[in-house]
């Protein structure tokens, strides 16, 4: 009964160290100058898919500090929307530990890609959009209070 026991525990945290939810709020991360861009909080909907949107801008003193999305295509319905609040992730589903099948929004270049997810640890969010074969890897980190 013992070794039944540890087999179920172990298991158990194993399964709570690699499965992180992906609900909560994350600092994203500039690719070219490392600085903070925003914080995306990511939430389930009531159909069982996943999203995200932004909630915070971080910006320069010299810059737009609640600039709307002039690059999102005119067919968008995003198009001249303010990009703090602006759903940036959206119909993701979880499929084992990672989360697929949706789309991120780029509000810099106005472009779409197909997106996928997964935590590394509990507070390390790996966000990959793809064009093709080609994709472009994000790491993005649980944050509490911004």
């Amino acid at each position: 009964m013992k070794s039944f026991f540890a087999a179920f525990l172990l298991c158990f945290l194993t399964a709570a160290a690699f499965g992180q939810d992906v609900v909560g709020h994350w600092k994203t991360i500039d690719d070219e100058t490392g600085d903070p861009k925003s914080v995306v909080k990511i939430y389930k909907t009531n159909d069982g898919r996943y999203e995200g949107k932004i909630v915070k801008l971080y910006r320069k003193p010299n810059e737009d500090q609640d600039p709307v999305c002039k690059e999102c295509p005119k067919s968008d319905a995003r198009h001249g929307k303010k990009i703090n609040g602006m759903v940036i992730i959206s119909s993701m589903k979880k499929d084992g530990s990672e989360y697929n099948g949706g789309e991120i929004l780029d509000p810099k270049n106005g472009k779409s890609y197909t997106c996928k997810i997964w935590t590394e640890g509990k507070d390390v969010l790996k966000v990959r959009g793809y064009v093709g074969f080609f994709f472009r890897t994000q790491t993005w980190h649980r944050v509490t209070d911004f």
